[in-house]
């Protein structure tokens, strides 16, 4: 079913949709897809685009685009998830989310049909008579395995043309990597032994080979063929030596992959651990394109969700029995059942989790956020947005250096100002700064922002470091009219001033650029590569400060004024901070209120007001 008019009716278009799941494609006026979506209801799901209130900058320039709409109406909802994979992948939209397809993971193969099979490396159809071990995350992963297995069990892994070729042994053989069936230096059977060897290792069997060969080490030393003895000593020695080294869990042996997500400045990081019999094979990043439609509240999640089914529905074979998480994938019952009716047996995927399994999940999140940093801190990607912020804001030059500041604080108590500082090679981590806020009133964020920027920039003014080409405030006009008034004060000259509030709803994306030098206030695209610069520095700023103010509030709590109060134990502390948020609350309290707290009597409440007013607060 489709619409194909040049000025697209939305309203007769959507009367005539049933209400099935399915699956609909949007054109534009040149027939190109844009967008595919599946829908549980296709009459509901597709109206919802037409709202007059549309949240998303994103979805109301795509739905100005529309020229035509496809369905396709299927059986249940698990056929037009597989569809809507199946078609995002052929046709490529680009509005969709869209993760690099990698049919062809390499896999390690032997040729099993052969009187003395091979071990090779192998990518592409599995067309060849014989096993597939994998599949592996790359190919450096396949390759030291093949190397390991070299020096465990030589088993040959030379091509059939030469190995039908050879009248003496080859150089593998003289490194003792190979046994040389080619000219006969080794039997069938002892060659057979090896390669069962090799399989039970890629099966993660390793434990059952040590057994054996510790079996045949005792029967050589019992036959006085010390030589030999010596030979499996040293295999076992190795083979205990790569359980160590590879594998995560001996108890576990399990097949498993591990997905974690990050999502920052615009930019997002898919990291996939591969875990075969317990062995972890190695891992790989994706770093999809077009994130404009995640949603802002959880977008890991919704990319987690992308990423199972593009990845998996395709290779339901490479499916593991257990998929775990770093966020719950949205329509997860629907996800497990469409990936285990592609893989013929039932897929778990799991979030919650303990133990091993826990650690997993956490080194694969630890590893997307790295791999995610490293990203958005390289120098072609942050020069591409030092060039696109000088063109958003109209500069003469590039600007070359950035500093933001935040202010973090919990109900006035602990207060921090944070500085960061990028320039074009990313985060100058020895230029950052952060400030304890003293002698004002608890939550006022002019009078933290005016000290902290007064306390930089003295300092800067005297000669002490270097000016940034702009400064950036999180926060809306007053706090950018603080921050000018600090700067004429100090006669600091040069430098542009930049507030950045947040958008409706927190939302990124729609944050309000103000600009200090009489230029309007600016929106840029959620795509903008220079607002993408701006989030992140702001992000940083804002983790700095949080950092510094929870590391102060933990020392100010851990050494309080509540501990020198004879009768007053950490469970009454503990309902007194619980009531009031913290110490500077706490000392403006009443006596009356003070005693108004569980566990606290009159007697003892003006104990506490004594001992904050005696000390000056």
């Amino acid at each position: 079913m489709s619409a194909t008019t040049s000025d697209f009716d939305a309203k007769a278009f959507i009367k005539g949709l049933p209400n099935r799941p399915g699956v609909y494609r949007m054109l534009d006026a040149g027939g190109t897809v844009i967008y595919v979506g599946k829908a549980v209801d296709l009459k509901k799901r597709v109206s919802s685009y037409f709202r007059t209130n549309l949240d998303s900058p994103k979805t109301r320039v795509m739905v100005a685009q529309i020229a035509a709409i496809e369905v396709t109406v299927t059986s249940n909802e698990s056929e037009a998830l597989i569809l809507e994979n199946t078609q995002i992948k052929s046709l490529r939209p680009r509005y969709n989310v869209l993760f690099r397809d990698d049919k062809s993971y390499p896999y390690i193969y032997l040729s099993t049909e052969h009187p003395y099979p091979r071990l090779t490396f192998h990518r592409g159809a599995k067309r060849g008579k014989g096993r597939y071990f994998g599949p592996y995350p790359s190919a450096p992963s396949v390759r030291e395995t093949l190397s390991l297995l070299q020096k465990l069990f030589p088993v040959r892994q030379c091509r059939d043309s030469f190995y039908s070729n050879r009248s003496r042994p080859c150089l593998q053989y003289q490194i003792k990597r190979c046994t040389a069936p080619c000219v006969g230096l080794i039997s069938e059977a002892d060659y057979a032994e090896d390669v069962r060897h090799a399989i039970l290792f890629l099966e993660g069997k390793s434990s059952v080979v040590i057994d054996a060969l510790a079996q045949r080490m005792a029967e050589a030393a019992e036959a006085l063929d010390y030589e030999a003895a010596a030979r499996y000593r040293d295999q076992i020695a190795s083979l205990r030596h790569i359980q160590d080294k590879q594998y995560m869990d001996s108890d576990s042996g399990g097949s498993l992959d591990v997905i974690a997500a990050a999502v920052e400045g615009g930019v997002a990081c898919v990291q996939i651990f591969t875990i075969r019999q317990g062995r972890n094979l190695g891992n790989r990043s994706y770093f999809p394109k077009h994130l404009e439609g995640l949603a802002p509240e959880q977008p890991e999640s919704e990319l987690i969700s992308h990423f199972l089914t593009q990845h998996y529905l395709s290779r339901p074979e490479d499916i593991p029995a257990e998929l775990i998480v770093s966020h719950p994938p949205a329509e997860q019952g629907l996800i497990e059942a469409a990936l285990g009716e592609a893989a013929g047996r039932r897929v778990t995927i799991s979030h919650k989790l303990r133990g091993t399994r826990a650690r997993w999940r956490d080194m694969a999140t630890q590893n997307a956020r790295q791999a995610l940093g490293q990203r958005l801190n390289s120098q072609a990607t942050q020069l591409q947005r030092f060039e696109a912020l000088q063109e958003a804001l109209q500069l003469d030059e590039q600007p070359q250096r950035l500093e933001c500041f935040d202010i973090s604080h919990t109900m006035g108590e602990a207060t921090v100002a944070s500085c960061v500082v990028f320039d074009i090679n990313g985060p100058l981590k020895s230029d950052y700064r952060r400030f304890n806020i003293e002698g004002i009133t608890p939550g006022d964020d002019y009078a933290a922002m005016e000290q902290a920027l007064t306390r930089r920039y003295k300092r800067l003014r005297e000669g002490e470091g270097k000016l940034p080409d702009i400064l950036f405030i999180d926060g809306g006009k007053g706090q950018v009219q603080t921050a000018r008034n600090v700067l004429e004060e100090l006669q600091v000259p040069g430098v542009r001033l930049i507030g950045i509030a947040k958008g409706p709803g927190r939302k990124p994306g729609l944050e309000t650029l103000y600009l200090s030098d009489g230029g309007e206030d600016t929106i840029l695209p959620a795509d903008s590569k220079a607002l993408h610069l701006i989030q992140q520095i702001r992000d940083e700023a804002h983790r700095f400060a949080i950092t510094g103010h929870r590391q102060r509030r933990q020392k100010t709590r851990s050494t309080s004024t509540l501990e020198q109060i004879p009768g007053l134990g950490p469970r009454r502390r503990q309902n007194l901070l619980h009531r009031f948020g913290g110490l500077q609350e706490i000392a403006r309290a009443g006596v009356e209120d003070l005693a108004a707290v569980n566990g606290i009597s009159r007697k003892l409440a003006q104990q506490i007001y004594d001992t904050f007013h005696q000390d000056g607060y």
